[in-house]
C-alpha cells in the first residue's frame, strides 16, 4: 500500500523546524556567524496590570514573516544571509525567578559575544538588558550604551528587591560593566513613578537626551551623539516604547506622545557607522498588543539592527543609509 506519494528526501525536505526570526536557520553553530537571535522569554511580573512581556519573543518571530529581506533602497541584498544569521531559540529560564534567570541569560550572550557574534537579545522586559550586557561586556573593554526609551530604566534600586525593569541600567553602571560619560539615554519623556529619576540617571554619568530635545535639534542630534561615541563597541537597547502607542500598543508601560513608525525606524538608520556589537529589543507585550502591530514593528527594528552591524564593515552601505 503506497502511503505518500511525496519524493523520497529526508524529513527536513518534508516537515519544517521550529519558528526562527525571518526563517533564519536555527542553530547553535556560530562560526561563520555575524548575528545571532537570542529569545529572553522573561519579565519581572511585578507590573500591577501589564505582564505579558514574558510571550515577547514568540511573537515577534511570528511577526517577522512580515519583514521582507531585501531593501532595495539601501541594502539590496539578502541581509540576515549576507551575516550569516542564526536564531539560538529562547534562553531556558522561569519568569520571576529573577537571579536564576539573569545568570542562564547572561551564560548564554557570554557564549555567543566569545564567538565573536553580535547577540541580538528579544525581550522579555527592560531587564533583560542588564544580564545580556554582564555576558558581553568582558568581551568588549570600553563598552557603552545607547539606550533608545522613553524612561532612563537607571532609577534608584530598592536594596530589599533590587531587580527589576527600571533598574537595569543603574545596575550596569554600578557594576561598572559600562563607560556611562560616553553612554545615552536618548528619547525620554512622559510621567515617571517617582520623583528626581533623570537627576539620578546623571548622578551615574549617563548622558540624557529628551524626545523634546531630540526633535528639537532634528538630525543634528544623533550626528552630536555618533561623534561622541566614535569607534567605541556599543551595546544599543532599543524598548519599543520609545513609540507612541498609536503604532506601538503592546509594550508594558505605554507612554503618549512618542515617536511614530517612520521617526523610529529613521533613528536607527541614523546611528550607521556605530560599532554595534550586542542589542537587543526589549518591551513587546503580545497580550496588549493589537494585531501583533506592535511585534511587527518590532521586528522591523531588529532588521534595521541587522543593517548597523552589517554596515560596521560596508562603507557602501554607510553611505546609501545616510543619505535615504
Amino acid at each position: 500500500m503506497t502511503l505518500s506519494t511525496a519524493p523520497d528526501h529526508g524529513l527536513e525536505h518534508i516537515c519544517s523546524g521550529p519558528q526562527t526570526f525571518m526563517d533564519i536557520p536555527h542553530g547553535f553553530d556560530l562560526m561563520d556567524a555575524k548575528v545571532a537571535i537570542l529569545g529572553c522569554p522573561f519579565d519581572c511580573g511585578i507590573h500591577p496590570f501589564r505582564i505579558g512581556a514574558r510571550q515577547g519573543p514568540a511573537s515577534i518571530r511570528a511577526q517577522s514573516g512580515l519583514v521582507r529581506r531585501y531593501s532595495p533602497e539601501i541594502a539590496d541584498f539578502d541581509v540576515p544571509l549576507a551575516l550569516g544569521a542564526v536564531d539560538c531559540g529562547d534562553v531556558r529560564l522561569t519568569p520571576s525567578r529573577i537571579e536564576e534567570s539573569f545568570a542562564a541569560i547572561a551564560a548564554a550572550a557570554d557564549r555567543i559575544a566569545a564567538a565573536g557574534t553580535v547577540p541580538i537579545g528579544l525581550g522579555g522586559d527592560g531587564s533583560v538588558s542588564l544580564p545580556l550586557i554582564r555576558g558581553v561586556s568582558r568581551h568588549h573593554p570600553g563598552l557603552v550604551v545607547l539606550h533608545i526609551d522613553s524612561h532612563t530604566d537607571a532609577y534608584p534600586a530598592d536594596p530589599a528587591h533590587p531587580y527589576d525593569a527600571s533598574t537595569q541600567f543603574t545596575h550596569a553602571a554600578l557594576e561598572q560593566r559600562i563607560r556611562t560619560s560616553a553612554s545615552y539615554h536618548v528619547g525620554l519623556r512622559g510621567t515617571t513613578t517617582r520623583q528626581g529619576v533623570h537627576d539620578h540617571g546623571r548622578a551615574l554619568g549617563y548622558n540624557l537626551v529628551t524626545l523634546t530635545e531630540l526633535l528639537d535639534r532634528g538630525p543634528s542630534a544623533m550626528a552630536a551623539i555618533r561623534a561622541a561615541i566614535g569607534d567605541a563597541p556599543v551595546y544599543l537597547s532599543f524598548d519599543m516604547d520609545v513609540f507612541d502607542p498609536s503604532c506601538a500598543p503592546g509594550v508594558c508601560t505605554p507612554v503618549w506622545g512618542g515617536l511614530s513608525a517612520r521617526e523610529g525606524l529613521d533613528l536607527i538608520r541614523s546611528l550607521v557607522g556605530l560599532n554595534v556589537v550586542a542589542a537587543d529589543v526589549n518591551t513587546v507585550s503580545p497580550p496588549h498588543d493589537v494585531n501583533g502591530m506592535t511585534a511587527f514593528l518590532a521586528a522591523a527594528v531588529v532588521y534595521e539592527i541587522m543593517l548597523l552591524v552589517h554596515a560596521v564593515n560596508d562603507a557602501s552601505l554607510r553611505e546609501a543609509a545616510l543619505l535615504a
